[in-house]
This record gives structure tokens, sequence and C-alpha cells, in this order.
């Protein structure tokens, strides 16, 4: 390809029904222009977990082709976002006295107070790969973002630490490998689509974030500026496809065209002339429903996807 510098930042977001490929020309404001994106049928992951190393490596390797010809680019490292089922997150605090006549905080001792929160006891199967600090506390003085330069002799910290399984997280890294990249880090998918999705006031009134996959949904909960809850529930948009596939017998991959083109999740909101045609199984003529019957196979579902949320919100206290 033309270009290859250090100007751009690759993503890759590896999901169970697809896998995208972004990148971006940084600009002289911090900022980014997408210059390049390319997606692929994801076929070899299952609840954002690889079953499948060859067929998620091509898809990997299509979804990056078609970036890089856009882009005039050649891909060689990114930032792969990771989600499934094993991921796990939960809160955390750390303590450090400050040392030193001064008793300033330096980044030093920010970096050491986050260390001890990451040192707990996980199973040998499970590892680390965000801490991400919530706020501060420098002497009983609490809700600090930044403690660097203020003085003190005893700073805490709470910080949310996000787990995943160190088979799928090595998997993901293997396929990526494969596919010819260099894995620079890996990013929670709810943290990486809140930078995009959500504006500094959400942040510090407070707000959920929601992302409906095709095997999962992701949650996270963000409160005072940061993140306070993450979780990952087990539906999420094949469950829909499915449920269309029994409920009005037809082939899932035809169900899945008719969930994107009629899908409607509200019945109240579909006029009661409306029609859709669907492809019948063993080579049946089609028939012709009423998009009525189309909304109650997606509504019970939906409803089901949301009070799950919402018992997941009120489990975590918010």
């Amino acid at each position: 390809m033309g270009r290859k510098n250090d100007c751009f930042v690759v993503g890759l977001d590896i999901g169970t029904t697809k896998i995208c490929c972004s990148i971006g020309e940084k600009k002289s404001d911090d900022g980014l222009d997408i210059i390049g994106i390319g997606r692929s049928a994801s076929r070899g992951l299952r609840k954002g977990v690889v079953v499948n190393v060859d067929q998620t490596v091509e898809a990997l390797k299509s979804a990056v082709e078609e970036a890089e010809l856009m882009a005039g680019v050649s891909v060689e490292r990114a930032y792969v976002g990771v989600a499934g089922g094993h991921i796990k997150g939960f809160n955390s605090r750390g303590v450090i006295a400050i040392a030193g006549r001064e008793r300033e905080v330096s980044r030093d001792d920010v970096e050491r107070v986050i260390e001890s929160a990451r040192a707990i006891q996980l199973p040998a199967d499970r590892v680390i790969f965000h801490a991400v600090p919530q706020d501060f506390i420098l002497d009983e003085q609490d809700g600090i973002r930044d403690p660097v330069g203020m003085t003190g002799s005893r700073l805490e910290a709470n910080v949310h630490i996000v787990t995943g399984s160190v088979p799928s997280l090595s998997n993901i890294t293997n396929c990526v490998n494969r596919a010819g990249i260099e894995v620079v880090e890996m990013v929670l998918e709810q943290i990486a689509a809140s930078e995009s999705a959500l504006t500094h006031d959400e942040r510090e009134l407070g707000v959920a974030l929601v992302d409906i996959g095709g095997g999962t949904t992701d949650l996270a909960i963000f409160e005072r500026g940061a993140i306070c809850h993450t979780a990952v529930l087990p539906t999420g948009g094949d469950h829909f496809t499915n449920d269309i596939a029994v409920g009005l017998r037809t082939p899932i991959p035809e169900a899945e065209k008719i969930k994107i083109k009629y899908g409607c999740a509200l019945a109240s909101l579909v006029d009661d002339d409306q029609t859709i045609e669907v492809p019948s199984v063993g080579g049946r003529k089609p028939r012709v429903l009423s998009r009525h019957i189309l909304c109650e196979v997606l509504q019970p579902r939906t409803e089901e996807i949301f009070n799950l949320l919402q018992e997941e919100v009120a489990r975590a206290g918010y």
C-alpha cells in the first residue's frame, strides 16, 4: 500500500456476526479522520468467543483488506475490541503512603496506587486487561480526579477492574497475529463504544450504555465521569433471528433478512394492513403474513433483554 507511518490508528471489532476494521488518521487537535472502513461476516465466533480459528482469520483478513484498499494504508498494528460472556468487571480500591519530605503526589504515586488496586487474587485462567481509575481520595478528601501535584500522606484510588479468560483472549490474539497484524492493546467494547456515543455531561450525570450485538448484550454504567459497572448478558441479535426462524418456519438466512428489512419490536408502530412475504422451508411456496405476526415474535424477546438489563442495573445498585 502507499502510505505507511505512525499517523494512523487502526481498530478491529471482532464480533459474533461481523468483523469490522476502521483506519483513522490523526489530526492536529487529537481527533481522528476515518479514512478506511472494512467489514466481513464473522463465522468463527460464538458469543464473542473464537470457536473456529481458520474462519476467524479469513474474516479478519477480508475486513482489513477492504479497509486498506479504501485508505491506501498498510495495516500492521491494531487496537482490538473485546467482548463476550467471559468478560467480568468489578470495583477495587488501592491504598499507598506518599513518600518524600514534601509529600507531593507524583505521577509515579498514581501508578503505584492503581497497581495496589490491581493486586488481587485471580484464578489462574483469568487476567486483568483494564484498570480504569474512577476517583482518588487524598487524606480522606474524596472526589479527586487527578491528585498529581497535591500534598498529602495517604492516597487511595477507586478503580474499575476488567478481567477476561486467558484462553479466550489468547485465541483472539492468535487470530489477529495470524492475519498479519500485531495487537497494540485490547479494549473493552463498552469503553470503546462510550468514547463515540456518550457526551461529557452524560458521563457526569450518570448513564447506562447498552450495546446489543449478535451474540451478547454489553452494559456499562457511568457516573461522575467514570465507569462504575460492566456486565455482559448472553442474549443478542442472533436470538431474534432464531425466534423468527422458528416462529415463522423459515430458514435462518431468510429470517435474518426479514429481521433487518421488516423487524419492529413494538406492534403498535405497525399498520394493520402491512404484510410481508415469508419464504418456507423444504422448497415450499412463500407465504404472505401480517407484519403484526413478526412483531409478536420480536417484542417478547426485546422485553426479555430489557428486563435483564433492568435487573442488572438494580443489582449494581443503580
